[in-house]
């Protein structure tokens, strides 16, 4: 009997080591990676993979571009994390865009025109990608097309406008979207 109530109190206390060990494990995970890390939107963006994680649809690949211009316009970062913002934007783009902008003459144009929207004191204070069911597909020159329209709340002298652009997207080779041109569209009536 005695050899009974010794063997139970043994099983009791293995399982509670092992629960109690897992427990503290577990916690112990938990608290080094969430206790002491934390990133600003612009490193969330730089440690986005879109090599092996791309976008699979063209309103996707446009939200990830809008992240990457409110990082842009509305962040703080350094000269290496633009030139990382920058090259994660042009792996959106279309061959067609890339070629008609170089690397080079795309880092010079941003830059001037993040100081301007700086001098001005503008925001973006939000954007808004039209739903799924209103993209438009067309074929043009026997290639995939995708139009998504996108709206921008944007705050300037203490004013806010919308303003509008309409994307446009291309399947590459690879079967993946990109952005082969954007320009400003015209407004809803009802916004």
């Amino acid at each position: 009997m005695k050899r009974k109530i010794m063997v139970g109190v043994i099983a009791v206390v293995i399982v509670g080591l092992v629960v109690g060990g897992y427990y503290m494990l577990r916690n112990r995970n938990n608290n080094s990676e969430d206790g002491n890390v934390t990133l600003t939107e612009v490193q969330k963006v730089l440690t986005k993979d879109l090599d092996s994680n791309y976008p699979a649809t063209p309103r996707e690949v446009v939200k990830m571009y809008n992240r990457i211009l409110l990082c842009f316009y509305n962040e703080t970062y350094t000269d290496e994390e633009l030139e990382g913002l920058g090259d994660q934007a042009r792996l959106l783009f279309d061959e067609e865009l890339l070629e008609n902008n170089p690397r080079d003459a795309y880092f010079d144009a941003l830059r001037a025109d993040i100081a301007e929207y700086h001098e001005k004191e503008r925001t973006v204070r939000s954007t808004s990608v039209c739903d799924s069911n209103d993209v438009i597909y067309k074929t043009v020159d026997e290639r995939e097309c995708a139009y998504v329209d996108v709206s921008y709340f944007v705050n300037e002298d203490k004013q806010y406008n919308y303003t509008y652009q309409t994307y446009v997207l291309r399947k590459d080779e690879e079967e993946r979207w990109k952005i082969l041109v954007f320009y400003q569209a015209e407004g809803k009536s009802d916004e």
